[in-house]
């Protein structure tokens, strides 16, 4: 019983020594009035919570390739919505529409991913009116 109660006790403070995620509203990183549509190859996912980030490599007209990071919905959202990891797998061609983050960076939060076959999907973040923001 000791044993237990040692465990449970180490538990406790480690996931209170653990660094907590910050969680911050759409307004607070994303520009409403800023939308951004790209498309490319995805070249990472990160599944974990409390937001997926998934990767795209996007080809402009000069055929530089930028890499743009999205944000997405929590994992449990997404599988309930009927979007999985293996839905955005590295390699897989996505068309990807959602808003630029305030700062200026290839960074954005996806509204909604299109695959090739045409099947589009909700990605997890609001679509936000500028007004309301």
């Amino acid at each position: 019983m000791r044993g237990a109660v040692r465990l449970a006790s180490l538990a406790a403070l480690l996931a209170m020594s653990s660094p907590a995620w910050a969680h911050h509203s759409f307004a607070a990183e994303y520009d409403a009035a800023k939308p951004v549509n790209v498309k490319g190859v995805v070249t990472r996912l990160d599944w974990t919570n409390p937001h997926i980030w998934f990767y795209v490599d996007v080809k402009g007209d000069d055929d530089t390739v930028t890499n743009w990071g999205f944000s997405g919905g929590p994992p449990g959202l997404l599988t309930r919505l009927g979007v999985r990891k293996d839905n955005l797998k590295p390699g897989t061609i996505v068309i990807v529409s959602g808003y630029r983050a305030k700062d200026g960076s290839n960074n954005g939060a996806a509204s909604t991913v299109t695959f090739e076959d045409g099947r589009n999907v909700f990605a997890g973040s609001p679509v936000v009116s500028p007004s309301k923001q």
